[in-house]
């Protein structure tokens, strides 16, 4: 028999909803919603593709040339994108998670960033996916168990649909007003103001769009929570929202996910990329203390 390439898989089960999580990268790789498919498949036999639904950690997208400096150190972490040279994606997309918890409508995953090659801190992550009627909430604590403090980001990124519609023909509402400009190796090297093919405010036919943009200037709800949907020509809606700590959003939409003409992603990020090397938004963990963080999936009818 051959193994699964994203282990074990999890699942969550309630009346109206369900989930299926993956071990590596406790990556989200199903959620069904009265017997809607809320995000799109692939193949049991293929790895994760296109970092499906992962766990973005120590950082989220990219860092140039793998090198930072913090508190007077020059650090080089290992270049796990060689087309571009950069350190891509953080340390546990493709690590192991390990159960923790597990019932029928909640599951707790975790794993631990070892000090290795480059980043010489020790962190311990855990993961809550609590089914909902609706969707689902999930919960990121980021705990320093190292001697030293520690710099940290965290983003996630679920690649979303609704079933039974084209991706293309999906509506996107989102509330960034600024958008980052981007090089040739995806690293950003400007801030602006997002214009007529950026902003997403007023809603976006995704057929029409083609996206791998970092937004920040979002709109919050009292409870500090931004909020984007995808909307079906019939009126269904699927929101996204992130709490107040997610600070960005990245919007990625591409032809290149196993099965589907068009995919779109929306990554939740507490930093943008390359946040080690300038680091905008980027959290400093002391040892001891604890970073928790929270988003979820909704759909309504």
């Amino acid at each position: 028999m051959t193994a699964d390439p994203t282990g074990r898989r999890f699942r969550l089960r309630g009346p109206r909803s369900s989930a299926e999580i993956a071990q590596v990268g406790a990556a989200l790789r199903a959620l069904t919603v009265d017997g809607v498919d809320l995000v799109p498949g692939y193949p049991d036999d293929l790895p994760t593709p296109a970092a499906s639904g992962v766990v973005l950690v120590p950082w989220p997208n990219r860092i140039r040339d793998g090198r930072y400096t913090f508190d007077g150190d020059d650090l080089q972490l290992a270049i796990s994108e060689p087309k571009f040279g950069n350190a891509s994606h953080g340390l546990l997309r493709f690590g192991a998670y390990q159960p923790i918890a597990h019932t029928d409508e909640l599951l707790v995953l975790g794993a631990d960033v070892v000090p290795q090659t480059g980043y010489p801190f020790h962190l311990r992550t855990r993961v809550t996916f609590a089914l909902q009627d609706d969707g689902l909430h999930v919960t990121h604590e980021i705990e320093n168990v190292g001697a030293r403090t520690a710099p940290v980001a965290l983003g996630v990124h679920p690649y979303l649909q609704i079933g039974g519609v084209a991706t293309a023909d999906l509506v996107l509402h989102s509330t960034g007003t600024t958008t980052l400009v981007l090089d040739e190796r995806n690293i950003p090297v400007d801030e602006v103001p997002v214009d007529a093919s950026t902003d997403l405010r007023a809603g976006t036919r995704l057929g029409d769009a083609s996206l791998d943009n970092g937004y920040r200037g979002l709109d919050r709800d009292a409870d500090g929570r931004a909020r984007h949907t995808l909307t079906a020509p019939d009126g269904r809606r699927l929101e996204l929202w992130q709490d107040a700590g997610f600070r960005w959003a990245q919007v990625f939409t591409t032809d290149r996910y196993p099965g589907q003409p068009l995919a779109v992603a929306i990554e939740p990020m507490t930093a943008p990329a390359n946040a080690f090397a300038t680091g905008i938004d980027l959290e400093r963990l002391e040892p001891g203390a604890t970073l928790a963080r929270e988003w979820g999936v909704r759909f309504s009818a």
